[in-house]
């Protein structure tokens, strides 16, 4: 119950007015699948009761998850693609975000052409880009931002599947953690406000894999007042460092996955408050996903979510806790889960050889499926497993078997 206390309290005290500024940080915006004909023909429409709260902040920063672009011939890789038009970007503007994230494992999915059509779009309609570009200095480039005094230093980066902006650009911020802590420092000498968004780390589990922890921590301690991250598609847990906050994965945003899946249609926009260059207090505004966009949730079921936020964040607290964490959703993994996944690639490859190939190269060039195969087939050679907690395995098949409650969706 701690942190849905501290949460609350925190919403409460940023109630109280005073000076400063507030930011308002969403994770993945794509007009697809349900959400498509919602962000075309009524863009305010897709954000429901949101609006007024998302209006509300003197800075909105997203993640745009796609090109928007009418090209229409995608690149091979190991996902799916994703794309809205041109004239989507009024599901942006409408809010209006001044931000848009980049650097994510989408927006070059219709190759260079459609990034840079998303480029120009975005940049038209007055919407600042950061986390990809058409060279590795465009892309690697944090973004500052003057709010109301108070200068707002951004940077972005991913794992990605392809296109890293090391390899020379076009492509995107990838995983140069030494860097952006070096870049972040720097920024904090100026003394900016900095905030840190990463898109990374495994689909759908609760809890963050150690290698996302020790990331984001670094740039926390480094001076990051705020490290963000996204792309698991579900919520996971926050904590504070040295007075800075960390929120491992958002969940999803304006982006509907065809699922009943309770987490994976609920997800929370962070706000933070801003005073003297620091982190002064910060709230969760959470919001169930539906075929005509967002909502927000009832008292009793935020009440609910933040105590589940609440349980998933526990681990955090120790070293053993992550461990432990990552060791039991590596059994609940399993020997099942890894060679159904190796055999499907498998059946790709004979169907449909690129596609395959670009699933069997991710799964060994990204952290996310590199270090969840090897820490699988690790825990497979021991002699011994490793004992895992009761309670964190029941959070897992949670997050993997709650459905949306009937007629919500």
């Amino acid at each position: 119950m701690t942190q849905r206390r501290n949460l609350i309290n925190r919403r409460a005290a940023a109630k109280s007015g005073g000076s400063g500024i507030s930011i308002v940080i969403a994770a993945d915006w794509a007009p697809i699948r349900a959400l498509e004909p919602v962000v075309r023909s009524a863009p305010d429409s897709v954000y429901g009761d949101m609006l007024p709260v998302l209006r509300g902040a003197d800075l909105r920063i997203v993640n745009c998850e796609c090109a928007l672009t009418a090209a229409r011939t995608p690149v091979w890789k190991s996902g799916a693609v994703f794309k809205g038009l041109p004239a989507h970007v009024a599901g942006l503007t409408r809010v209006p975000f001044e931000v848009a994230c980049l650097a994510n494992n989408h927006v070059f999915d219709y190759g260079v052409r459609g990034f840079r059509d998303t480029l120009d779009v975005l940049h038209r309609n007055g919407i600042q880009t950061v986390g990809a570009g058409l060279s590795y200095k465009e892309a690697s480039s944090p973004l500052t931002v003057l709010v109301k005094g108070t200068r707002v230093t951004i940077l972005n980066f991913s794992e990605g599947e392809d296109l890293m902006a090391s390899r020379g650009g076009p492509g995107v911020c990838g995983w140069e953690i030494d860097r952006l802590v070096a870049l972040v420092r720097k920024a904090k000498r100026r003394g900016d406000f900095v905030i840190a968004v990463g898109h990374a780390g495994l689909e759908y589990i609760p809890f963050p894999p150690p290698y996302i922890v020790e990331a984001y921590r670094a740039l926390a301690e480094a001076g990051a007042d705020c490290v963000i991250g996204h792309h698991p598609h579900v919520p996971q847990g926050l904590e504070v460092r040295c007075g800075r906050l960390i929120a491992y994965s958002l969940g999803n945003f304006v982006f509907y996955q065809p699922s009943d899946l309770y987490y994976r249609r609920t997800g929370f926009c962070l706000r933070i408050h801003v005073r003297g260059n620091r982190l002064s207090s910060h709230d969760l505004l959470p919001y169930r996903i539906t075929e005509q966009g967002l909502r927000t949730l009832g008292r009793r079921e935020e009440i609910k979510l933040l105590d589940k936020i609440d349980r998933v964040s526990e681990p955090l607290r120790s070293a053993s806790g992550i461990a432990e964490a990552w060791q039991a959703y590596l059994a609940y993994y399993g020997p099942g889960g890894f060679q159904k996944e190796v055999l499907g690639i498998l059946e790709k490859m004979e169907s449909e050889p690129r596609k395959g190939a670009a699933m069997f190269r991710n799964r060994i060039t990204t952290l996310q499926h590199s270090e969840l195969w090897r820490d699988t087939l690790t825990r497979l050679m021991a002699e011994k497993e490793s004992p895992v907690p009761a309670g964190m395995t029941r959070l897992i098949e949670e997050w993997f078997t709650k459905t949306t409650p009937s007629g919500s969706a």
